[in-house]
């Protein structure tokens, strides 16, 4: 898989601009939106390869954003790897049950975001 223009996710502007930055110095094209709903338009608009999403949002959180994605014709074959600041085992679980192919904890390095691309791009 190739993996050119990724999706970020996130209500934090902070994290947002922070994920944003990362993946654009490693060369990605970035799209970001900042809840699940918006989050589902920008997928089926843009076609992102991969989405980076937060778990904990307003309205929408990750998870239903994230079940719905996988449910729809249009978006279900889009990995997506949960960044969140729950990182227990239970939240695992429930991140794999929604659909997503990963998990990246909160506070994360430049290079735990990298390495995740990276894993869906062999």
């Amino acid at each position: 898989m190739s993996i050119n223009k990724i999706l970020t996710v996130d209500d934090s502007k902070v994290d947002l601009i922070n994920i944003q930055n990362i993946l654009s110095d490693a060369g990605y094209k970035v799209i970001t939106a900042n809840s699940g709903q918006t989050a589902i338009e920008k997928a089926v608009a843009e076609k992102p390869d991969l989405i980076f999403m937060d778990v904990v949002m307003q309205e929408m959180d990750g998870y239903q954003a994230c079940r719905e994605l996988t449910h729809q014709d249009a978006t279900k074959n889009i990995p997506i790897i949960f960044v969140t600041a729950k990182g227990q085992k239970a939240d695992r679980v429930w991140a794999e049950m929604t659909g997503a192919k990963g998990l990246v904890q909160k506070p994360y390095t430049p290079d735990q975001i990298i390495e995740q691309v990276n894993l869906l791009n062999q």
